[in-house]
């Protein structure tokens, strides 16, 4: 009997491993695909492997260096980070230089110039944060009539904003009075707290524009202090404002002043607001009500 030959350019006869056509693969194992074998696919896979590697290996070892250099020419072109104690001497110069920078109120640039130097000889500080100066207003409008009229408290909130430039806070009742059909929870005033800039804004209209206007004014109490620097002044319509139009409001209403200082005593608050240009009445002269 003859015995055959294998023939080489036959894939399928070659592969020693690889299954024969027809048969069926052992119990868990995968099939493989004809004309594929086990050395064939390892060893391609492990060639493969290692050509990536030397290739991300190599641009590996290039990259860094022309990543160092790009981030030392970012940090070159990149200006340094000031101080905070730097951008604030920068900040201070710009605002005392006036090149570009907000211009300062009128009545604080007085603080510092006059003011600050007179209270320090006068009272014998020893520091410059002893002199005292203006640390907020309080403005408050009380509505006892917005428990019958509830428009009351938009108007109110209107005329307010309207003066200072600054949206209100609405105020509510806290008990319960029966006597006056008032509950817990109703919209009783209106205030707005003023500090910085607007601070010393509102000063400067209310002691050089506001007040003047007020019909028949001698001057402003001298003693309407809280016994701690504080000084509080009411005003009895607020048209006196530049700011109010006559014609547009609904009715007269009056308001409530309060300047909280950082004085000690009302005499160092009495002659802080008075230097400041704060119209006090004159000793000679009784204090005529608003």
């Amino acid at each position: 009997m003859q015995q055959e030959i294998e023939d080489p350019t036959n894939p399928a006869e070659s592969a020693p491993d690889g299954p024969k056509k027809g048969a069926s693969p052992k119990p868990g194992q995968k099939p493989r695909k004809p004309g594929t074998t086990r050395g064939s696919k390892a060893g391609g896979g492990s060639s493969g492997r290692a050509r990536s590697g030397t290739a991300s290996g190599t641009r590996g070892r290039a990259k860094p260096a022309e990543s160092g250099a790009t981030e030392g020419a970012a940090a070159l072109d990149k200006p340094r980070r000031r101080t905070s104690t730097a951008a604030a001497k920068a900040v201070q110069a710009a605002a005392t230089s006036g090149n570009g920078a907000k211009p300062r109120a009128r009545i604080m640039q007085r603080f510092l110039d006059e003011t600050a130097p007179v209270l320090t000889r006068e009272f014998g500080y020893s520091n410059p944060m002893q002199v005292p100066k203006p640390i907020k207003a309080v403005l408050n409008i009380s509505l006892g009539e917005a428990i019958a009229n509830s428009n009351a408290v938009e108007a109110a909130v209107g005329d307010l904003a309207t003066i200072t430039g600054q949206r209100p806070v609405v105020t509510r009742a806290r008990v319960s009075i029966a006597n006056f059909k008032l509950r817990t929870g109703m919209r009783v005033g209106v205030m707005v707290t003023l500090r910085g800039d607007r601070l010393w804004q509102f000063l400067d209209r209310l002691m050089n524009a506001a007040l003047p206007r007020v019909r028949d004014f001698h001057g402003v109490p001298r003693d309407s202090f809280d016994g701690r620097g504080n000084y509080t002044l009411g005003i009895a319509e607020q048209v006196v404002f530049p700011e109010i139009d006559y014609n547009r409001i609904d009715r007269l209403r009056g308001l409530q002043v309060t300047v909280v200082t950082s004085a000690k005593t009302d005499e160092e608050g009495r002659r802080l607001l008075e230097l400041l240009g704060m119209p006090y009445v004159r000793v000679d002269q009784p204090v005529v009500a608003a």
